[in-house]
């Protein structure tokens, strides 16, 4: 389930980036760029940290067959981007929670301290937005008051809270996701940030 899952967050990830993209007025490359890096920047950076290289994007041609078709996707979706803006924010959200579980899980396979989990979690969740944001020449959302690293810390600490539990595995990562999911579209539908914790 962990590679199924995997995969899942490369595509919807890179099509959050690939319609950012669009939005910046990017030509067709401009997108597939966006939406690859988007796709697979957190995954890698992680893998670097923890000595696991090449990273498996290297490794594994699906990851960039499902971040290309992403952004097939992303290009014939982009005259729509002003009626689906809602659903942009949600594929962002649904993504950062994905890759939050993925990278806990991977961090555990490795033998890392709970503290290092979760730390690795958020970074899998949330640097392929940063790369996207600074090649659109934006302060990246994490770096903002937006509620979006915060939400991260809470799934992955939720998903080692479920493991302590003894909750099934793949139970605990959809559940930790949507968690993740949750508070965000909740930050973003009640327009709340970091200065209102």
């Amino acid at each position: 389930m962990l590679y199924a899952l995997d995969l899942i967050g490369v595509f919807v990830a890179a099509v959050s980036g690939g319609l950012a993209g669009r939005q910046k007025g990017m030509d067709w490359f401009g997108t597939f760029v966006v939406g690859v890096i988007t796709g697979v920047g957190g995954g890698t950076l992680r893998s670097m940290l923890i000595g696991d290289v090449p990273p498996v994007v290297l490794r594994d041609p699906s990851y960039f067959i499902a971040a290309g078709g992403a952004t097939v996707v992303a290009w014939l979706a982009g005259p729509l981007w002003c009626r689906i803006r809602r659903i942009v924010s949600l594929v962002d959200a649904v993504s950062l929670g994905v890759f939050v579980s993925i990278g806990v899980r991977i961090s555990q396979e490795h033998g890392l301290q709970w503290w290092a989990c979760i730390a690795l979690g958020v970074i899998t969740g949330t640097f392929g937005g940063v790369l996207r944001d600074v090649v659109r020449a934006e302060v990246p959302l994490i770096f903002r008051k937006e509620i979006y690293a915060t939400a991260g810390i809470i799934g992955g600490a939720a998903l080692l809270g479920l493991d302590a539990l003894k909750v099934e595995p793949d139970t605990g990562m959809c559940i930790a996701t949507v968690v993740v999911t949750a508070i965000r579209m909740l930050a973003i539908r009640y327009s709340l940030n970091q200065s209102e914790l």
